[in-house]
């Protein structure tokens, strides 16, 4: 049975409208609960979304959060799920500044969403791979988004794109995605 209005915790603007819109197309509301999470140094984003879960109080409705990153090879995977934080502190120009002259631009964003019902947690993923730009392209989108360039893209980076456009293939709308099935097909 599909949950008619889950509500996502988050603080970010740009994430909730995101979720919304992919959750619309299987029928979901999302509501919006304003918190910060408390938030676990993990590697794994999937971790940090369960544990802030479990942090939460449960007042009886079904909360979803979402964690996500981008993976850097070159960086052997960093800043992964200390994005926000790298990104508070260097921002994109700090992040292209430490590749100027690195030929392995591979990166890939990775999203985690996790759903609590009841008692019961379950995860779900998301990816996009890409490579990072030479310069910021674009205004659109929020975080590393005017510097990554996806794979299944035509050359432009997400913050050149239309959120529609970036909402067909981001990480965090295929999290949702998978989110939004798997409420289509749960008891």
């Amino acid at each position: 049975m599909i949950e008619s209005k889950i509500w996502m915790a988050t603080s970010s603007d740009d994430k909730y409208k995101e979720a919304k819109e992919v959750l619309a197309e299987f029928g979901v509301e999302l509501g919006r609960i304003d918190v910060e999470k408390i938030e676990v140094q993990a590697d794994d984003p999937v971790e940090i979304v369960e544990y802030s879960l479990r942090q939460m109080e449960d007042d009886g409705r079904v909360v979803v959060m979402e964690d996500a990153g981008i993976f850097i090879e070159h960086f052997g995977g960093f800043p992964g799920p200390y994005s926000s934080y790298v990104l508070e502190r260097l921002g994109n120009p700090g992040i292209l500044k430490l590749m100027e002259g690195v030929e392995n631009r591979r990166a890939h964003y990775g999203s985690a969403v996790a759903i609590r019902r009841g008692s019961e947690i379950k995860s779900f993923r998301g990816y996009v791979r890409g490579t990072i730009s030479e310069s910021i392209r674009g205004t659109g989108g929020f975080g590393y988004d005017p510097i990554f360039i996806p794979d299944e893209g035509d050359g432009r980076t997400f913050g050149e794109m239309t959120e529609e456009e970036k909402n067909v293939i981001s990480h965090r709308a295929r999290a949702f995605r998978k989110l939004g099935e798997w409420l289509a097909s749960s008891p």
